[in-house]
């Protein structure tokens, strides 16, 4: 959801500005519109290699790989991309790699896609059985310090943390006919 400018909303301004201060340079991603913000600020930035991936299981090497060769990286998924990561996601319990990832929900506020809701509401419950410390932002103006909270538990901590954003800061989602 863009303003009435065509700018992406500050909150999605506010995570790239996070991850770019905290030396991430290397950003995997599965496209996705709540991610679009980042993903082109990533792309654009000489800086972060932004690596697209076909399944969300490569991010978890992807991230893990580049904490063994020195690099901060950072994983955008949507939340049925999770049920894709269940099993990669014991690499980070075995070998204890911090992790991070941001997370755009679906399966909530006004889902039109049935598909969309099993996961959606077993995000968090999957996450945390893999030992994965979830924080979540609803709001707005509590984005950039939820993601900046969850990015120095990870990479000054060595945790395993998931941020998600909710549905509802995302906006609705239509099927459009053409």
């Amino acid at each position: 959801m863009s303003t009435a400018t065509g700018q992406a909303p500050l909150w999605q301004a506010s995570i790239f500005s996070v991850l770019r201060a905290g030396g991430v340079r290397q950003i995997a991603y599965v496209p996705d519109a709540g991610h679009a913000h980042v993903i082109r600020s990533a792309i654009a930035d000489d800086e972060i290699q932004a690596i697209a991936l076909t399944t969300e299981e490569e991010g978890v090497a992807i991230t893990s790989g580049a904490w063994l060769g020195g690099q901060r990286a950072v994983l955008l998924m949507q939340s049925s991309g999770v049920g894709n990561c269940v099993n990669m996601f014991s690499l980070l319990r075995s070998c204890n790699f911090p992790f991070f990832t941001l997370v755009t929900m679906r399966g909530e506020y006004a889902e039109f896609n049935p598909w969309q809701g099993p996961m959606g509401k077993t995000t968090q419950e999957a996450l945390e059985l893999m030992g994965i410390t979830v924080m979540r932002a609803d709001r707005p103006e509590d984005v950039e310090e939820i993601v900046s909270a969850g990015f120095d538990a990870v990479f000054e901590g060595g945790e395993q943390v998931a941020v998600l954003l909710s549905q509802s800061l995302i906006g609705r989602k239509k099927w459009e006919r053409k």
